[in-house]
């Protein structure tokens, strides 16, 4: 199964690529950090935030450069300065062919445990790289259609009446589906001030906010019957008996997002979360985030295309692999007031890929990468 449900794309340079290989070219890494600045407060069960800092990554190789990026929210555990110190690390001088993706991103993995993050912005850049040597998107080379993806969900914090349909009226007109942030004492307030403006399609994530199986189950029924049409993380990460004790009762599926982190996760989740969210700084970047699709799939699970607050850059990254899965939330570089890149965008309620080679992105501002 593995060999089947894993393999990634055949890359072949001398097949297909535009411009022919430079043996003797090395890559360069560098990185900036930089602070994305939420248009709105964001609130989830446990926390409130205004900016989220990422660090932006280059990977510069033969007069082409790719382009990545970690972001880091406060739950993973990632600083700009932590991000940084695992990059200057990494010595991609021993490798001589920036397609190898497995081979590198296995050097990459072993440098330290953890800095998923960190990890997918050496992942992005590399992918973005080898798809502009090769000339084609990362969609294309997956034998996906860019059309044939879900709506992604716009996402609405927890917060008063008055902001949470204000918000609403926002997303009217533009999305298909919205994504509601509960957990929180107030949900059933949420959902009514929200069917107070829509009666669009919503998912709900609870962020690990309820404690109750039984009362979770009593208030996914409730959430059914206001038009609520999966839920995602209800309970703890850790309590997986009783999430699967929910999941076997609920009449939604329920997708796990805290409890999956990358590939090694996902066949122990099989019977107790109807699918997974997909992360690409949590699974390390696209390499694992395309095995973590396939064999979900295999193993009969749903898939979900997931993001943090992020730039345009790993945003279009992600929107490379969402073709045929069953969710996105893809929304991350819509909830800022300051994106550095084009790339992705939003049409008829979808996050389209472009159609330019590697993630499909151009920096739109001077960025001033470093190694310092």
């Amino acid at each position: 199964m593995a060999a089947a449900t894993l393999a990634l794309p055949s890359l072949s340079i001398n097949a297909t690529s535009k411009q022919p290989m430079n043996r003797t070219a090395k890559m360069k890494l560098s990185w900036t950090p930089y602070d994305l600045e939420l248009k709105h407060t964001f609130t989830i069960s446990g926390f409130s935030r205004n900016t989220t800092p990422v660090v932006l990554t280059r990977i510069e190789y033969d007069g082409l450069a790719g382009y990545g990026e970690a972001s880091l929210p406060p739950y993973l555990g990632e600083s700009q300065a932590s991000v940084i110190e695992f990059l200057k690390k990494i010595d991609l001088s021993g490798f001589t062919d920036p397609t190898h993706l497995e081979e590198i991103m296995t050097y990459v993995d072993g440098i330290a445990i953890h800095n998923t993050a960190a990890k997918a912005a050496v992942d992005i850049a590399l992918h973005d790289l080898a798809g502009k040597m090769i000339g084609a998107p990362w969609y294309r080379m997956y034998g996906l259609d860019k059309q044939d993806v879900p709506d992604t969900t716009f996402t609405i914090g927890i917060d008063s009446d008055e902001v949470v349909r204000e918000k609403t009226r926002e997303a009217l007109g533009r999305f298909n589906i919205l994504k509601v942030k509960v957990g929180g004492p107030d949900d059933k307030r949420m959902i009514e001030a929200i069917r107070s403006v829509t009666d669009l399609p919503l998912s709900v994530d609870a962020n690990q906010g309820w404690k109750d199986r039984r009362q979770a189950l009593d208030m996914i029924f409730w959430l059914k019957e206001k038009g609520v049409v999966m839920v995602e993380q209800p309970m703890p990460k850790m309590e997986l008996d009783h999430i699967a004790w929910l999941t076997g009762e609920s009449p939604l599926p329920i997708f796990a997002d805290e409890s999956v982190q990358r590939l090694t996760d996902v066949e122990r989740l099989k019977g107790v979360f109807s699918g997974i969210n997909v992360k690409l700084m949590k699974c390390t970047g696209m390499l694992e985030a395309w095995k973590m699709r396939n064999l979900a799939r295999a193993l009969g699970m749903k898939v979900m295309m997931g993001c943090m607050t992020e730039t345009s850059c790993a945003i279009s990254a992600a929107s490379q692999l969402c073709a045929g899965m069953d969710f996105a939330d893809l929304d991350g570089a819509l909830l800022i007031g300051n994106d550095c890149f084009d790339g992705a965008k939003l049409e008829n309620g979808k996050i389209i890929a472009t159609d330019l080679p590697g993630i499909g992105v151009i920096p739109n501002r001077e960025l001033h990468f470093a190694r310092d």
